[in-house]
Order: structure tokens, then sequence, then C-alpha cells
């Protein structure tokens, strides 16, 4: 699994899909680059599928550069 910086530290798959989803969770894919900037800073955004629970699978996004998040969730 690829660790990338956010916000100026290193975080895991597990860990940048906890800073999106506010809580611990299952599963995580590896990360990926987005194909978009932020919408508030411009920085770059990064990708990550995982599971917070048995039944929910939701790809999140995260600005490497602020606290700008969101997830593909209904």
């Amino acid at each position: 699994m690829e660790n990338r910086v956010v916000q100026g530290r290193m975080v895991t798959p597990a860990a940048l899909a906890e800073l999106i989803e506010g809580a611990d969770v299952m599963d995580a894919e590896p990360i990926e680059d987005a194909d978009r900037d932020c919408p508030d800073c411009g920085g770059d955004v990064l990708e990550v599928g995982y599971m917070p629970s048995i039944t929910t699978f939701v790809t999140g996004r995260k600005c490497q550069e602020c606290d700008w998040s969101e997830t593909d969730r209904e």
C-alpha cells in the first residue's frame, strides 16, 4: 500500500479514509490521484475506496492541502 502526504503528514489508505469518514473504517483500497483540483484551494485531490461498514462501500476524495473532502455516498 502506498502512503501519501496529506496536509503535511504521511497517511496510509486507511488513515486517509478515516480522515474523510471521521470514524474508523473496516478496509481501504490503495490511494489514487483524482483527476480534479480542490474546489476550495485548487490543490491536488486524492481518492480512496473504503468500507465504513460490512455492507457499505464508499469512494472518498480529500484535498492534499486543505480540509476539503467529499464522498459519493447518497
